[in-house]
């Protein structure tokens, strides 16, 4: 498989992480979003809207958005299983991702900030719109972890939330959020930081980082 994305990217990190759960091996194809490298004609034919990740499986396929992405790889790689056997529990940790996915995440990724700076904010003002949206989503998340973690976002072991929630926590500090009041997610990372599906998947691990 190759997986087209960016070091820093969060949806590409969130991608890694789940390959490595899953054992999958795979090599990265690197495009660099600041240099626009996401619109070259040749990877919009790949995937025309542009944006990373895109994987390409064994067999041709051509997947694009990370949900969809993490989605099927769970449907074509089974074991170990990111999502739990019963319908509620996969609800549960489908609702845990999805307030990152939708509700935090595309409010700080790159084409939004440059909206954001465009209108005539500087770097505090882009940090605060990003810990705006990052503060309400994790005070949320927070309580559901609370709710339903025992050890990681929901249950004993890695489910899609923790692939969701690490690239999160990861892009929180570059916009300077203050975390200590998160203590079960930083609980997570913690965790998180002596697992090698985990550590492989760290930006600062990959063959593009800066």
């Amino acid at each position: 498989m190759i997986l087209h994305g960016y070091w820093r990217s969060g949806t590409s990190y969130r991608t890694r992480i789940a390959l490595n759960l899953k054992g999958i091996a795979y090599r990265q194809a690197a495009l660099d979003l600041r240099t626009g490298a996401q619109k070259s004609g040749a990877y919009l034919r790949l995937n025309p809207q542009g944006l990373v990740p895109a994987l390409e499986t064994d067999d041709g396929l051509v997947l694009t958005q990370s949900p969809a992405i993490l989605e099927w790889l769970e449907e074509t790689h089974p074991e170990p299983s990111l999502l739990p056997r019963d319908a509620a529990g996969r609800a549960q940790v489908r609702a845990m991702a999805a307030v990152i996915g939708c509700d935090i995440h595309p409010l700080n990724n790159l084409r939004v900030l440059k909206a954001v700076r465009g209108l005539g904010a500087d770097q505090a003002g882009v940090d605060a719109w990003a810990g705006q949206w990052i503060i309400d989503g994790f005070t949320a998340l927070e309580a559901l972890v609370v709710r339903h973690g025992e050890g990681w976002c929901f249950g004993g072991a890695p489910t899609l939330a923790d692939c969701y929630l690490m690239p999160q926590l990861y892009s929180a500090r570059r916009f300077n959020v203050d975390l200590a009041i998160f203590p079960r997610l930083l609980e997570i990372e913690a965790r998180a930081e002596a697992h090698p599906a985990f550590i492989a998947a760290l930006p600062e691990n990959q063959p593009d980082a800066d």
